[in-house]
């Protein structure tokens, strides 16, 4: 067979955006702090996806689905000689027919579950609705979202060995093909006007999708955390504590860490913050009613799980063994610089802390003069 003209350009270029897409945000997944970029190219990744199931029934010949070879009997001949020449294929052949099926199954389940992790651990997106009923849960659907991204790659990690087989063993033209149009076969493929128009929107609208969600605070990303006005909940909180430091809010210690602080204010960080006893018990039921236990937030979570096994009753964040591991990879020389001078001083990187407000997108960490 001579070689013929049979993969489009949008095939190709949607090839080449599914691989960007993919890889960026799972390389961006290990960074809190860009956890917004992450979902951007994730949810970028599913337009290209919903696009190519579109294509796969209204495409030209070699590009639906109708014409994907799914024979087990030709899949098991192709699979049980890696090492020997089989007959060729013009389209797809069984390996790879089974592979883009599996990587569009699994590429919704993995954006399905990530924005659900999204909208129920960080009140983010168009998920958040459920963040306040299913908090408890919210590692559930991150792990999720974790093992199926890693399935993803092993998908894809097959699928790239077995193009590198057909192209240095059997001498097939499946990666040439991918990047030239041009594959042995028998007939050229041809876009009708509806196809070449399904195109062009195709990849435009892929490429204005991932401009949209990592530039503009959009729908999809958009957090539904709420700033609290610490002065309008409670006069008497803000103002006592706020007169000597910044307002921490009530919901980073649980209970026992409040009760045991507001019982000995005479010996408070090495200061005497003593208050009569009425206002002393106004402002602790505040603390109380906004502690960890009546929180929905991760970082309220995380640090309640992190003090399970915490014999001792802990009065400081910076003491609980979650901030040690949130701050595992910060250098202590930074908490030393004259911008910070202390752990206890958060507002310095955490820019909304004072309003109750913690999300990765909001860390500005300070360079360190020296």
């Amino acid at each position: 067979m001579t070689k013929k003209y049979i993969w489009p350009v949008a095939t190709r270029l949607a090839h080449v955006l599914i691989i960007i897409f993919f890889a960026v945000a799972y390389v961006l997944g290990d960074f809190d702090e860009l956890l917004n970029q992450h979902v951007a190219f994730g949810l970028a990744l599913g337009v290209v996806f919903v696009f190519r199931v579109i294509w796969g029934f209204i495409g030209p010949k070699h590009s639906r689905f109708r014409d994907f070879n799914f024979s087990l009997g030709d899949l098991k001949e192709y699979l049980l000689n890696p090492c020997s020449k089989t007959k060729e294929y013009e389209g797809h052949n069984p390996a790879s027919s089974y592979a883009i099926v599996a990587m569009i199954a699994v590429a919704f389940l993995t954006i399905l579950t990530g924005m659900l992790a999204y909208g129920i651990q960080e009140n983010h997106g168009v998920f958040s609705f459920l963040h306040n009923s299913y908090y408890r849960e919210m590692e559930v659907f991150e792990e999720a979202h974790e093992i199926l991204a890693n399935l993803f790659l092993a998908i894809v990690g097959v699928h790239i060995a077995g193009a590198l087989i057909d192209k240095f063993i059997k001498n097939g033209d499946a990666i040439d093909s991918m990047i030239s149009g041009y594959k042995r076969a028998t007939e050229e493929v041809k876009l009708n006007f509806s196809q070449k128009i399904f195109s062009f929107v195709w990849i435009a609208v892929s490429l204005l999708a991932i401009f949209y969600l990592l530039f503009t605070n959009n729908v999809f990303v958009a957090s539904h955390n709420v700033k609290q006005d610490y002065a309008a909940l409670h006069e008497e909180f803000y103002n006592e504590c706020g007169s000597c430091h910044m307002i921490y809010p009530p919901n980073l210690l649980p209970k026992k860490s409040w009760i045991a602080m507001m019982k000995d204010l005479e010996n408070h960080f090495g200061d005497d913050a003593s208050i009569d006893d009425s206002l002393n018990h106004s402002i602790l039921a505040f603390l109380i009613k906004k502690s960890a236990e009546n929180s929905t937030s991760q970082a309220s979570l995380n640090i309640l799980k992190s003090l399970k096994d915490v014999n001792k009753t802990v009065i400081a964040i910076s003491k609980t063994p979650y901030w040690d591991e949130a701050h595992k990879d910060v250098d202590d020389e930074l908490f030393n610089s004259e911008q910070v001078l202390s752990k206890a001083n958060c507002k310095v990187c955490h820019i909304d802390i004072e309003y109750g407000i913690i999300e990765n997108n909001l860390i500005k960490i300070p360079k360190v003069e020296k």
